[in-house]
């Protein structure tokens, strides 16, 4: 009477229990999100525009976080949206623009080596597959132990047993950051110091053009004020060569040697 009762308990437990959150709905999420995920990640490698593979990268990164959800890992969910999708793909996007990534198609993200890389992705792919679907075979999950993979329980291990590497960590992020701030300031005061030469160099020229071009200009009006002078002298010469006007006589020009000579010659003949 045991044997025919528990499949009616299984069945009516199974009935009473229906929905999306059932395990056969949750496998159906985790297998459409994970084909979403793996069409984002072949998008992102193949792509020739950098900032389009960086977009698809985010949706790649968030697929990961929803199948981590879909796990029950709720800490490791978080985290991957917290550090990839939050810094790691800003991190990139902040990259592409300060090296002034060329719009659209770039020519240099093609590669020759494309047979080598998609035998090396198939065989790294069967890897991780047969190594997961190994450990599913060989490891049993305890369902009446200690919880793991929460927030709480995660907090509480790494707290406790690796608070020092989890302090090291942080000075060492730290000193990153310092390190970075350091480097900032002093690119923007060598920026203000060259900008400060510069202008220095262009002010200098600007003067001496200035001072030329004055130099130039005080040549041209005193010539200019000579100039009036010497039409003044010429026109005072000018009237002074032509005769009055009652004046019938020709105007005397000076003799040659020869016609001061001509009176004598007359005479001894």
């Amino acid at each position: 009477m045991t044997s025919h009762t528990t499949p009616l308990t299984l069945a009516s437990a199974a009935g009473g229990h229906p929905g999306f959150l059932s395990p056969s709905g949750v496998e159906i999420a985790f297998l459409l999100v994970g084909l979403v995920t793996l069409g984002a990640a072949v998008i992102t490698v193949t792509t020739r525009q950098l900032v389009h593979a960086a977009l698809w990268l985010v949706v790649a990164l968030g697929g990961l976080a929803v199948e981590y959800l879909l796990l029950t890992a709720e800490f490791i969910a978080w985290v991957q949206v917290l550090i990839y999708v939050g810094s790691i793909v800003v991190l990139l996007l902040f990259g592409l623009m300060l090296t002034r990534a060329p719009v659209g198609r770039s020519p240099d993200a093609d590669s020759g080596n494309r047979p080598v890389a998609l035998g090396v992705a198939v065989a790294a792919a069967a890897a991780l597959v047969w190594v997961v679907t190994d450990a599913f075979r060989t490891t049993w999950i305890e369902l009446d132990g200690p919880a793991q993979g929460s927030t709480e329980v995660t907090g509480a291990f790494l707290f406790r047993n690796w608070v020092l590497p989890f302090e090291a960590l942080s000075v060492l992020l730290l000193a990153a950051l310092v390190g970075a701030i350091v480097l900032s300031r002093k690119r923007d005061t060598d920026a203000d110091t060259g900008t400060g030469t510069a202008a220095d160099t262009k002010a200098k020229a600007t003067g001496t053009k200035a001072k030329a071009k004055a130099k130039a200009k005080a040549k041209a009006t005193g010539a200019k004020a000579e100039a009036p002078g010497a039409e003044t002298a010429g026109t005072d010469t000018k009237a002074e060569a032509r005769p009055a006007p009652g004046d019938r006589s020709t105007p005397s020009r000076a003799r040659t040697p020869r016609e001061a000579d001509a009176p004598g010659q007359e005479e001894q003949r």
